[in-house]
């Protein structure tokens, strides 16, 4: 299982400031959605100019004109780029026909999708790289939120996925354990009191 570090900060400087710290214990290094919008591509491009062996994920939800929104993506580094499993089958494949143009790949995130398990076949069928089973930090927040109908999904689904929302040092044996592709940390890295270390930590809990 891959480790995905999701830096929701705001500026490329300390998006970089992070990615050096954890970047030798994870493999994927996301631009989180909040970040790409801040600071737009050039973002991507500092990122993957750093860390080139590192794959680069840019989270940009993409709704509507999904080859475009891809493309410009993938010329600025990205090798991983989100759309919305919501958007119409149509933007889902045109930015998996951009994303086979620059041999790259698209997830199809899940997040706000009340039927994970049949939208994830579906986008899958569409050229989706893996899906990401994710809850947003507003759905977080909610009473009652718990990761396990997001693993429970994927899962069932039986097609490649990630995890987002609630991944730390307690749960990610279970994500394993679902049979995620990806593990996808966000808070319990960039809001740990030591991001190295928390990165490390969530690596060695990995088997």
């Amino acid at each position: 299982m891959k480790l995905q570090v999701a830096i929701d900060l705001l500026t490329t400087e300390a998006a970089l400031e992070l990615a050096g710290k954890v970047a030798e214990h994870v493999d994927i290094i996301e631009l989180g959605t909040p970040l790409v919008k801040s600071e737009g591509l050039s973002a991507i491009t500092a990122i993957k100019n750093a860390h080139p062996d590192k794959i680069v994920f840019a989270d940009l939800k993409t709704m509507d004109a999904g080859e475009l929104e891809a493309d410009i993506a993938f010329k600025a580094g990205a090798d991983l780029i989100t759309v919305l499993g919501a958007a119409d089958d149509s933007t889902i494949a045109g930015a998996v026909k951009a994303a086979k143009a620059h041999s790259k790949g698209v997830v199809v995130d899940l997040i706000g999708i009340k039927d994970k398990v049949t939208r994830a076949k579906e986008v899958r069928a569409l050229g989706a790289k893996f899906v990401e089973m994710h809850a947003g930090l507003d759905e977080q927040a909610q009473p009652g939120y718990n990761l396990n109908v997001l693993l429970s999904a994927g899962e069932e689904a039986r097609v490649p996925f990630s995890v987002a929302g609630g991944v730390n040092l307690s749960t990610i044996e279970a994500v394993q354990r679902a049979g995620a592709d990806v593990a996808v940390a966000g808070g319990a890295i960039y809001s740990a009191a030591d991001p190295e270390l928390a990165a490390k930590e969530l690596r060695a809990a990995i088997i």
